[in-house]
């Protein structure tokens, strides 16, 4: 999930603008009625716009932000298919969204997170590269005046094959851009790709391999100045003072300056002098009505929320759940939590801006452009004509650099300096403690067997924080928040798989002071917890083997199903495990694929655990570059392990408690286990990977630790049930 702009209507139109004597194709998105000028593009921007040089050289713009998952790459390789060009001779530019915004958004969204990049843009940026293939082609026909039917292009070359004459883009890209495009082409069937759905090497491995990679923390101007912040450490508090005197003769020290109500920066020639001089500047904080709130208090607060009788909506029911538990048997009911998480992306949040009268512009790592780009027109107080940002490969998002509270900082600080470029850069504590934090909750959930041990009722009753009743209210619809149920659903891209004669599934609404973001893969994480561990509860209440009880429930959700066999016959669910190795198994949907993992664990006798193998697999419909997904499965589960075993933030008289890695913990080298990926894509739809797979981690691991130990952890992260790594 992230902050996004529906987008609605598949409208496609179609510009040309020659460019440095090549080719560019432009497309109007989603908006049908408004179509890019035909004027030469100045800088690069993109959103599936190709442009081919006089050397043959195809420059393929992307507008979607590379954070490390591989959507740069496959996003080009699906321009590249359709164009027919030579691999070899690809590059890819990023886009800026004020000449978007100059154009009626004629590159559409900008936004990168909820596993969207590729499959929101699948097929404008495919039609993108097919157009281009046929007006290069109809160019090279009308100079050999015979049909264009008659030619055919492969690897950046056509050929006439009656006439013996062959032709590079490079040299018919001029012709081309004359050309009035086609309203109309036919994309390729999968089945017969030759660039997408190739586990290519990425574009961008070399560039960060060698270091030549420039990150928002890289970017440097002539004459810039450096900026570092502290923010009132008390959520919703504010700045009351700060004595500047103090550090007035600190080396470096250029000025020091309050931004917006809550925090102040010092401005200096480096970085390191900046925040020497901020860690010693006397502040005085307005702490405000959260200075005594904790985590303690949020979950009590939660627990109470559990309870039936308060306020809750419904986000799916079939049935009578409450009158099946009633008269049944057999109930089963148990209580999960989950806590607040960060991001804790490598690299911290930072943004370099440049405000004079007349304009201002940002350099920043960004998940989404337009967004920034409205930072920055209101922090700045210029038309949107005035201002633009320029993006940057990510350190790291994971959905924290979705938002732009760091970039509307960088350009109010820089307004104080008119003139002078500005970094700002967060530090490792102001990044932990001023997060958007993935949403706690609590969850009870309940369930009724007949008097034949046959499931006839589950209720699950959700209580604790919304994201988007904080960061997006307009979505939350008669008080339901629809984020809050993924994958709990009849509908949607994150289905429950599970059919079950009465069910009620309903959430009530507590939100702390602490402010929720989306944290990567989102609320699929705990919910996949909470009913897939819940699912294992039911299977051992009533004697059966979890996977088999899950069949018997998925007889409708063949999707569902298939992730989940393909796992445990991987894993050899049906053959005894190695000597001391218990299995656990789990499987989810999420993002619009369908997921599953087993893992195989041993228990020491201090409760430390051992993961020897994870086998993890991704239904994602298609599959771009199948290596590429290999490895966000594989990246998946260092995200997963790390929360469960590791993640957790807290509060205490209403300050985050964890401030950098020490006390905030990630997956060692020697704790991950090998993961073994299948993929699977069996067509029909676009679905994301690299979320997905988190959600089945925690869950897998945890119904293990019951197989081995008989006992069952309810809330996470384990070392705070002092479980940890062998």
């Amino acid at each position: 999930m992230s902050n996004s702009i529906d987008i609605g209507r598949r409208g496609f139109l179609i510009g040309a603008a020659s460019l440095g004597g090549g080719l560019a194709l432009g497309l109007d998105i989603p908006f049908g009625a408004e179509t890019a000028t035909a004027a030469p593009l100045i800088k690069p921007e993109v959103n599936a716009w190709v442009v081919v040089k006089p050397d043959d050289t195809v420059i393929i713009r992307i507008a979607r932000s590379e954070m490390g998952q591989g959507s740069l790459t496959g996003l080009a390789q699906l321009v590249a298919e359709e164009l027919d060009c030579d691999w070899t001779k690809v590059t890819t530019e990023y886009p800026t969204p004020g000449e978007s915004a100059a154009r009626s958004r004629v590159w559409g969204d900008f936004s990168t997170g909820g596993s969207r990049g590729i499959r929101s843009s699948q097929d404008y940026v495919r039609k993108g590269g097919a157009v281009a293939r046929a007006m290069l082609i109809q160019a090279a026909a009308n100079e050999w005046s015979v049909p264009a039917k008659e030619c055919r292009a492969e690897k950046g070359v056509i050929t006439h094959a009656a006439s013996g004459r062959s032709t590079s883009y490079g040299k018919v890209a001029d012709a081309a851009a004359k050309l009035t495009p086609p309203t109309d082409v036919t994309l390729k069937d999968p089945r017969d790709w030759k660039i997408a759905g190739k586990g290519l090497l990425r574009l961008d491995t070399a560039d960060k391999t060698t270091g030549k990679m420039i990150y928002g923390a890289d970017v440097k101007l002539p004459g810039m100045l450096n900026a570092a912040i502290k923010a009132c450490p008390v959520f919703g508090g504010k700045l009351a003072s700060y004595d500047e005197s103090k550090i007035a003769n600190f080396k470096g020290v250029k000025k020091v300056v309050r931004v917006g109500d809550n925090a102040v920066a010092v401005v200096a020639d480096t970085w390191w002098h900046a925040k020497t001089a901020l860690d010693t500047l006397p502040i005085v904080w307005d702490e405000g009505p959260n200075a005594k709130t904790s985590s303690a208090d949020t979950a009590k607060w939660l627990a109470e929320g559990l309870n039936d009788s308060q306020p809750a909506v419904t986000g799916n029911e079939n049935g009578s759940a409450h009158a099946a538990i009633a008269k049944a048997p057999k109930v089963v009911e148990a209580v999960y939590s989950y806590p607040h998480q960060n991001h804790a992306a490598m690299e911290p949040l930072n943004a370099t801006a440049l405000y004079t009268p007349d304009r201002c512009e940002v350099w920043t790592g960004t998940q989404n452009g337009e967004a920034a780009f409205d930072a920055v027109v209101h922090a700045s107080g210029l038309p949107a004509e005035k201002c633009d940002v320029h993006k940057t490969i990510l350190g790291g998002g994971f959905g924290r650099k979705g938002f732009t509270d760091y970039v509307t900082q960088a350009v109010l600080i820089a307004k104080q300096l008119p003139g002078t470029p500005v970094k700002l850069l967060w530090s490792r504590e102001e990044d932990m403690t001023q997060g958007k934090y993935h949403p706690v909750t609590q969850c009870k959930l309940t369930g009724a067997f007949d008097a034949d041990n046959k499931l006839t009722a589950l209720h699950i009753r959700i209580s604790g924080q919304s994201i988007l009743s904080t960061v997006r209210p307009q979505a939350v619809k008669n008080g339901v928040d629809p984020a809050v149920f993924q994958g709990l659903v009849s509908t949607g891209d994150a289905q429950i798989g599970y059919d079950v004669p009465n069910l009620l599934v309903e959430h009530s609404m507590r939100n702390p002071p602490v402010p929720p973001g989306f944290w990567r893969g989102v609320n699929i994480n705990q919910n996949a917890i909470y009913l897939e561990c819940f699912m294992d509860e039911l299977a051992h209440a009533t004697g059966e083997d979890p996977l088999a009880f899950r069949r018997k429930l998925m007889a409708n959700h063949p999707k569902h199903l298939g992730v989940l066999e393909a796992v445990a016959a991987r894993a050899g669910w049906d053959k005894p495990a190695p000597d001391g190795v218990h299995r656990g198994i789990a499987g989810y949907m999420g993002y619009g694929s369908y997921v599953a993992a087993v893992a195989e664990i041993s228990v020491a006798q201090d409760d430390k655990i051992k993961i020897h193998r994870i086998v993890a697999a991704t239904d994602p419909g298609y599959a771009v570059n199948p290596a590429q997904i290999e490895r966000q499965i594989a990246g998946s589960f260092v995200y997963g392990l790390s929360a469960l075993f590791h993640g957790a933030i807290t509060t205490k008289d209403g300050r985050v408690e964890q401030e950098n890695f020490d006390s905030y913990e990630s997956m060692r080298l020697k704790d991950m286990p090998k993961v073994e990926c299948i993929v699977m894509p069996s067509g029909g739809f676009w679905g994301g990977v690299g979320e997905p797979t988190i959600c089945v981690a925690a869950p897998a691991v945890l119904n293990a630790y019951f197989a081995a130990t008989g006992k069952r952890i309810r809330s996470v992260p384990l070392k705070n049930a002092n479980i940890g790594f062998v």
